[in-house]
């Protein structure tokens, strides 16, 4: 069920727009900063909530990158995949951060501390190779900096 908190903030959200589904993105991002993901279950009932179909909703949901229909670790990591990041190293950082972390890409530690994912594009092609870890951007790292930033992640 949604919570009382995150409806407070949904239906704060939803009177910036003439309909509801107008707010479905934020609301969604509502849900994810609440609980780390978007469930079928809690889906379902937003859709209910904003006058939408599951299926409605479920399209935007999965045509956003940045929103997770499957649980994620604390962490997310995105690994910026475009071709300057490629061309500037990335293959060779997501090698070391798959082997740091024991993971691949589209996996969980198994602490649950990180999610590795590719993103097509970070928008920092000056700064590349990048990732970016929940909402901070990291550019141009190298392997021992790799470690120091991963390091600042509990």
């Amino acid at each position: 069920m949604l919570t009382p908190e995150e409806l407070t903030e949904i239906q704060a959200e939803l009177a910036r727009y003439e309909q509801k589904r107008g707010g479905c993105i934020e609301a969604l991002k509502t849900v994810q900063r609440h609980r780390g993901w978007i469930s079928d279950e809690t889906l379902a009932e937003l859709a209910d909530f904003l006058e939408m179909t599951p299926a409605e909703l479920g399209s935007v949901s999965t045509f956003y990158n940045l929103l997770f229909r499957k649980p994620v670790g604390r962490h997310v990591i995105l690994v910026c995949t475009s071709v300057s990041c490629w061309v500037m190293g990335m293959g060779d950082l997501l090698e070391h951060i798959e082997k740091k972390l024991g993971i691949n890409l589209g996996e969980t530690t198994a602490d649950g501390r990180f999610t590795l994912l590719p993103n097509v594009c970070l928008g920092a092609c000056d700064r590349a190779p990048v990732l970016m870890i929940d909402s901070d951007l990291y550019g141009d790292p190298d392997v021992k900096t790799i470690d120091e930033i991963l390091a600042g992640y509990v």
